[in-house]
């Protein structure tokens, strides 16, 4: 996958430009896809510094025009939470919507202009846009226990892509979720060897996070059970497993169904 995203406008008759901040890869570049893919204009940036940058950016280019709603993940290192809202602010007109996998601080919802929860369709946030409430994404259940029987990736989530993606992208999508847990597992092994219970919550948010967004359920529900912090680093062995397990099954349903 690839940023391929650019703050122009079309036509006046265009759907709102999009600037989306999101430390998270797999969540950052799926949210993207599905929303370029249903007709928006999507910039990304991986913080919020990087986010200044390119609003600071458009300022300087009188031809480019200024993001009209800008969707900023609730948890990320270094600028974020309300100093970073306050400083859009300072620099936009957009509309800033927090994005979350579980429920931010009130403090900061209070502060932007809505709330979504990942994982988020495209009329979820066309609802939002339009003053409605939408739905609540469904969170995973938080059971480290991987059912067999129960499919690796969401179908419904699986078939939107393939109505609005080649089969060779949705591949891509999912080829870099598999890359993103096998890194993620060892950032995880290393945190629970030393006994750092704050990092495997961070990590476990993170999956949850993207995974959730591309349909990933073991994996999102196992990243889910390492956010809830409860007894994780006791369990540390049999999650690893588990969520190399998941990752292995997510593996063999491309070479399956999506072959190179």
């Amino acid at each position: 996958m690839h940023t391929r995203y650019m703050f122009e406008r079309t036509s006046q008759d265009a759907l709102p430009l999009v600037l989306l901040i999101d430390d998270d890869l797999v969540s950052r570049e799926v949210t993207a896809t599905v929303l370029t893919m249903n007709g928006y204009t999507v910039h990304t940036a991986e913080d919020g510094s990087a986010a200044l940058v390119l609003l600071t950016a458009a300022e300087d280019r009188p031809q480019a025009l200024q993001p009209h709603v800008i969707l900023m993940d609730s948890q990320m290192p270094g600028l974020n939470g309300l100093q970073l809202i306050g400083e859009l602010r300072a620099r936009s007109q957009a509309r800033i919507y927090v994005v979350s996998g579980s429920n931010p601080p009130p403090e900061l919802t209070a502060a932007a202009d809505g709330f979504l929860l990942k994982p988020f369709s495209a009329d979820a946030f066309r609802m939002l846009l339009e003053g409605g409430k939408p739905e609540r994404g469904a969170s995973p259940v938080n059971t480290g226990d991987l059912d067999p029987n129960e499919p690796v990736v969401s179908p419904e989530i699986l078939a939107q892509f393939r109505k609005l993606m080649s089969e060779t992208a949705v591949r891509q999508v999912y080829q870099a979720v598999v890359t993103d847990l096998d890194r993620r597992t060892e950032a995880l092994a290393a945190a629970i060897a030393r006994g750092d219970g704050a990092e495997v919550r961070r990590i476990g948010h993170a999956i949850k996070g993207g995974c959730g967004m591309a349909g990933a359920l073991q994996a999102a529900r196992l990243g889910a059970l390492l956010e809830s912090g409860d007894n994780q680093l006791d369990n540390g062995a049999a999650l690893l497993r588990d969520l190399r397990a998941a990752a292995r099954r997510l593996q063999n349903m491309l070479d399956a169904e999506m072959p190179v």
